[in-house]
């Protein structure tokens, strides 16, 4: 614990109850006393640097290079990617990591280069290191993308882990995107940007940093090329932005800057250069395939604060059905639980929960569960005993259970870096699966200071298994909440074999994504709030997690109609669609359906359900793609054009795969909005009116619904009028063709599909569309569906 945990503790006294925020206050005391006693003061500290490049020792795929001080290993992966570890760091362990690290690239050697320095020349880079130890990064064609100045490292003379800072430069042009789940962005300005998974203890907005699901990964864009990079520490950490600035007339450039400071942990990263597809590609590769969710995760769910009881629930889902609205998911917040219990139900008010959840999900609506990982101390508790029994709670440095504070009594918290513990953790949820829930919403789990609503947190100085090495709290803070998503992952993969899991976390780490999603948490509600929304998604995606949404509505407060019908509509786009209804300090009646706004918003809503569940087969072959390739479903204007300048500034529109442009609205009383266009024709998917880009175009955005625009030549997978599958085809330019990609599964088991191909050409006033992924080698073929072709009168007004 520190000073800022300390603050966000004392401001808790003033957000609840009196007695509450002083038991809080008290905590936070205990937890600094613990530390005090746990963490050795670092006391005098030396700082080192490299020093001069002595000798080298060439290996597979790269070799290692000695300084006077340091040593550094260059390793060039088969995946493309680009690993190098100062003081003999190697790749792992990693918690990144998905398996084991990939195997060296036997074509990359090591070689002199200019200067007394030497190189690692790979396909997609080359890695120079000079005599100082200055790292640069360059393209095939020699442009460099990146310089890493020799590191400064800070070691206390009595011992320990030494903190480190490394100063990276980059081209003047570039753009800074990443470093997880920001509320501002998804470009990163200037600025402070800390590495400390962290619950903000109220809605948030723009301004709040950090938040709940940070990592070390950056995304650099720039005219020369895009490069990730990934410092593979998960310790407390910050990093200084500064973008560059190119010289005017004669003047010179200032280059952008990253300055990443770090608590500790080995100073060792990843790089991966490219297209922003292949870079995505080489990630996935290295930190695992995203986890797949069942069809029914695509569609509409909804949550309410406090759904009081079995009645309650009944009433809501009726008042979807009455209406006609879509609703796939319903999720039961902390209060369906007994107690202070992670697991169990209060049978008083949901005495028939199992049968409730069987006629929900005969009529379409799956149960969704929130868990988190703290334990409510009651000796008889099911949870409690066995994990007593089996020692599995975080102790700290004297061997002592951590209690921690929630609710009306003390808790304490699984190590879920440990093995052993994930298994133990994994079989709880098969009460859970007895009780009927489908899926599983981590809360609180970074764990982080007690704040609003009494997330418990863990001092520094505790203990943790961290896989047989052990170490503390220090390292093992970021990645509790990804070795919990995994321990509830793998559990469910164990007792439900036939049925992908579904989990989604607030917290989380790289990787994360191989265990499910994440969503945005306590957003404000308000128009910041919408923006935020997107700007978390989109970074989010950037760095590997590809299904992520928001709490439409927002929290803690009552949203306008428009800024409700505004939100609705762009949730309807993004991956994870939740709407949320009520706020922690207790729900307003209603406030939060959709019905429940007005008969105007109430019919506007239902055409942007509709539309959601039209293209939830375009949503699953999104799902499919992101797997195998890492490209997430919501993506950047310049996804497919990085060199433009307009399109890496742009940010209040985005791309759902390559087919669908949508522009939200995020302001009141807007009716028309400027759009930014990618190269090519894009129509307007009501109208069908086409526009021609690159450059900016004005459409209308009535309170009816947000600009969507699909690409010139796009084939999705829909849902017909009647439920059957359709083949939405756009038709492309003259003299262009077009196609697509398209994986039918409405399914939530473990078959895998094939991806169709498919093409579509412009021949006199028809548009031809052919299946090109034939393997008996005859040629392509008529889809298997109906085709509906659209876009043709504005083709033929051209023409």
């Amino acid at each position: 614990m520190d000073g800022r945990d300390l603050v966000r503790s004392v401001k808790a006294v003033g957000s609840v109850g009196a007695g509450q925020g002083l038991r809080t206050v008290r905590a936070a005391w205990r937890r600094r006393r613990t530390d005090a006693v746990g963490l050795p003061p670092r006391g005098v500290e030396r700082a080192r640097v490299p020093g001069v490049l002595r000798e080298v020792e060439p290996g597979p795929g790269g070799g290692v290079i000695r300084f006077d001080r340091s040593e550094l290993r260059v390793v060039v992966a088969v995946n493309g990617a680009v690993f190098w570890g100062w003081d003999g760091a190697g790749p792992e362990p990693s918690y990144a990591l998905a398996g084991r690290c990939p195997e060296p690239d036997p074509r990359a050697v090591l070689e002199p280069d200019k200067g007394g320095g030497w190189r690692v020349v790979a396909e997609r880079a080359t890695v120079a290191v000079s005599r100082q130890g200055e790292v640069e990064v360059r393209t095939p064609g020699g442009v460099t993308l990146r310089r890493d100045l020799p590191p400064r490292w800070w070691e206390p003379d009595g011992g320990g882990r030494a903190r480190w800072m490394q100063r990276s430069e980059v081209a003047a042009d570039a753009r800074f995107f990443g470093l997880g789940g920001r509320a501002s962005g998804p470009r990163l300005r200037d600025g402070r940007y800390r590495l400390w998974n962290t619950d903000p203890g109220r809605a948030f907005g723009p301004g709040d940093d950090p938040l709940y699901l940070t990592m070390p990964v950056q995304l650099v864009v720039g005219d020369a090329g895009t490069h990730l990079v990934f410092y593979d520490s998960s310790w407390d950490g910050t990093v200084v932005l500064r973008e560059g600035a190119e010289g005017a007339g004669s003047g010179h450039d200032r280059p952008g800057t990253s300055v990443l400071r770090m608590d500790g942990g080995p100073l060792r990263c990843w790089v991966a250069v490219g297209t922003p597809a292949r870079v995505l590609l080489a990630w996935a590769a290295l930190t695992g395939a995203s986890a797949l969710p069942p069809a029914w995760a695509l569609g509409h769910q909804h949550a309410r604060w406090g759904l009081g009881d079995e009645q309650e629930v009944r009433r809501v889902v009726a008042g979807y059905r009455e209406r006609e609205l879509p609703l796939d998911a319903l999720h039961l917040d902390v209060g369906h639980r007994a107690g202070e219990g992670v697991f169990g139900v209060d049978e008083e008010r949901f005495p028939k929960l199992p049968q409730l959840a069987e006629e929900l999900r005969r009529d379409g609506v799956r149960l969704v569960s929130a868990v988190g990982p703290a334990v409510a101390v009651a000796s008889g508790d099911r949870v409690y005993d066995s994990g007593a029994a089996g020692d599995v709670f975080v102790r700290d440095a004297a061997g002592h259970v951590v209690r921690g504070v929630a609710g009306p009594g003390d808790v304490v918290f699984p190590d879920f870096t440990d093995a052993r513990v994930r298994e133990w953790w994994g079989g709880l949820y098969e009460e859970r699966l007895a009780q009927g829930f489908a899926g599983f919403r981590h809360d609180g789990n970074e764990p982080t200071s007690w704040a609003a609503f009494g997330e418990p947190t863990l001092p520094r100085s505790a203990r943790h298994a961290l896989e047989g090495r052990g170490g503390d709290h220090r390292e093992a803070h970021n990645v509790y909440a990804l070795c919990m998503a995994r321990a509830g992952y793998e559990g469910l993969s164990r007792l439900v074999p036939g049925q992908r899991p579904f989990v989604f976390s607030r917290s989380g780490w790289a990787g994360v994504q191989r265990y499910g999603g994440t969503w945005s948490g306590d957003v404000a509600t308000g128009w910041p709030g919408l923006r935020a929304s997107l700007s978390l998604v989109l970074g989010l995606g950037l760095c590997g997690v590809p299904y992520s949404g928001a709490d439409v509505g927002g929290v803690g407060g009552s949203p306008s109609p428009e800024l409700y019908l505004r939100w609705v509509q762009l949730g309807a786009y993004l991956p994870l669609f939740r709407t949320h209804a009520g706020t922690h300090a207790g729900a307003r009646a209603g406030r939060g359906e959709p019905w429940e706004f007005g008969d105007e918003v109430l019919e506007h809503a239902r055409v942007a359900l509709a539309e959601r569940e039209r293209l939830l087969p375009y949503f699953m072959t999104l799902a499919h793609l992101a797997r195998r390739t890492g490209a997430p479903y919501a993506r950047p204007l310049w996804w497919s054009a990085p060199e433009d300048r307009a399109l890496r500034d742009c940010e209040d529109a985005f791309l759902l795969g390559d087919c669908l442009l949508v522009a939200p609205v995020f302001g009141p009383g807007v009716e028309r909005r400027v759009v930014r266009l990618p190269a090519g024709r894009w129509y307007d998917t009501v109208t069908e009116r086409a526009y021609e880009g690159p450059g900016q175009v004005v459409v209308d955005a009535p309170v009816s619904r947000i600009p969507v625009l699909a690409r010139a030549g796009s084939v999705l997978p829909v849902r017909g009028a009647d439920g059957a599958p359709e083949l939405e085809v756009w038709a492309p330019a003259r003299g262009r063709t077009g196609g697509g990609l398209v994986v039918w599964d409405a399914g939530d088991g473990w078959d895998e599909p094939e991806i169709e191909r498919y093409t579509a050409r412009l021949r006199g006033r028809r548009v031809v569309v052919e299946r090109e992924d034939r393997e008996d080698g005859d040629g392509p073929r008529e889809p298997g569906c109906r085709v509906r072709v659209r876009g043709l009168a504005a083709e033929a007004g051209e023409g």
